[in-house]
């Protein structure tokens, strides 16, 4: 068989998977209240459904393998690259052999699973983004792609996030979908939380912070709390990052000042040899991994950092007490346009108060080199009305570094 129409067989086999599940829940959802319903006995569409799967599951696994790391490497950027979860899409060994085919974005540069949205950026070149404001909604939407007008259809949807206004704080819930914004479905992905004036940010992500110490507590925790069911605790805020902004008490001329703190990352992470913790899948315990204390209003459980949470190894207990600081790029007055200039390299092309650079800020003790410490990480800037672009790095994740840019958004009269 061509191996085009493979790849075409088992795509219209997923289409025909999800249609099927649909169905399923459409069914259920109309006779919610007629218990009488009775299905028929070997239904013809899901018994040659059935024998189709049982072909691809049995396939040899050399086969398998070389067709997977085929399809991954023809399908490089998307949409094309729909294929590889496809791939994912067709059974267990097929999903199982695609996640060992499929290397992280630091690794590959590409985005291809949800997880990857989780996982830090490529070390070598960013991840360009980009994000598109809806102001009769307060919803932002990031896409995968230089810009609207160049990637078009081709951009894929990544993160979106919905602005909530509050008597003394400002909220912005981040979703997988671009149409769902409840924090009680699997689509909730974590959320961004401002103080009153606006000038202090808190990242909570919605699983907890994975490197190996943290997982074998969880699977740990896994095994004691069996019985008490595995549903994942949707209430569940972890601290990952403080962004602050300074205030501007003089109004003195100037773009904003930040600061971020990212609590999980340490500053290991851009020493040479280092890594940045890396979560492989979602985390299905999230209640029980650490202690938790309630907030003022008791709404939602608020994860306690101290040398408690993280029992395992000295060194674990030390990243934490060294964790990564951003800062943004210093900017240069240009007396011929009488503004303050950054070189976006051609990614931003209007000048506006939110546009920032960040870099690391660190010590001469931390031993980082010169050249990681003019690296730009993260940066973002406006390119038209309502559109901005995201360009991110390691050792910063999609969905931190989308957070870190919504800030931006917020109203800050204090500090402009």
């Amino acid at each position: 068989m061509h191996f085009k129409s493979i790849v075409r067989e088992f795509r219209e086999m997923r289409d025909s998977i999800g249609n099927s599940s649909r169905r399923r829940a459409e069914g259920k959802h109309t006779n919610r209240r007629g218990r009488s319903h009775i299905a028929p006995e070997g239904s013809p569409s899901s018994s040659a459904l059935f024998q189709r799967q049982s072909q691809w599951a049995n396939m040899p696994p050399e086969l398998l393998l070389d067709i997977i790391q085929r399809v991954e490497t023809a399908q490089p950027s998307w949409p094309a690259r729909r294929d590889v979860v496809s791939c994912a899409s067709v059974c267990r060994s097929w999903r199982d052999i695609t996640k060992e085919v499929v290397k992280t974005p630091e690794q590959c540069g590409c985005l291809t699973f949800p997880i990857s949205l989780k996982q830090p950026g490529p070390k070598d070149s960013p991840i360009q983004c980009f994000i598109k404001r809806e102001r009769a909604t307060s919803t932002f939407r990031l896409y995968l792609g230089l810009s609207p007008a160049l990637s078009g259809d081709a951009s894929k949807l990544l993160l979106a996030a919905r602005k909530i206004r509050r008597a003394t704080s400002t909220e912005f819930v981040i979703t997988f979908l671009g149409d769902d914004f409840s924090r009680s479905t699997n689509a909730y992905v974590g959320r961004l939380k401002s103080n009153f004036l606006g000038t202090k940010f808190t990242i909570y992500d919605s699983q907890p912070p994975h490197d190996p110490a943290t997982q074998s507590n969880c699977l740990s925790n896994r095994r004691l709390h069996s019985k008490q069911g595995s549903s994942r605790s949707h209430s569940g805020s972890y601290n990952v990052a403080t962004i602050s902004y300074e205030l501007n008490v003089l109004r003195t001329r100037g773009p904003r000042r930040m600061n971020c703190t990212m609590h999980w990352i340490p500053v290991s992470a851009i020493q040479e040899g280092g890594t940045a913790p890396t979560p492989m899948t979602f985390a299905k315990c999230q209640k029980d991994q650490f202690p938790q204390s309630v907030d003022p209003k008791g709404k939602n459980p608020l994860i306690e950092f101290s040398s408690n949470s993280l029992a395992e190894t000295p060194e674990t207990i030390q990243d934490m007490r060294n964790p990564l600081v951003l800062k943004n790029k210093a900017p240069r007055w240009h007396e011929q346009l009488q503004c303050w200039c950054l070189n976006f390299k051609g990614r931003v092309t209007v000048a506006s108060v939110k546009n920032f650079q960040l870099v690391a800020a660190v010590e001469p003790c931390q031993n980082v080199s010169v050249a990681e410490q003019e690296k730009v990480i993260l940066q973002f800037g406006k390119i038209g009305k309502d559109i901005f672009t995201m360009d991110y790095r390691y050792p910063l994740s999609a969905f931190q570094a989308f957070a870190i840019c919504l800030s931006s958004f917020d109203t800050k009269p204090a500090c402009e």
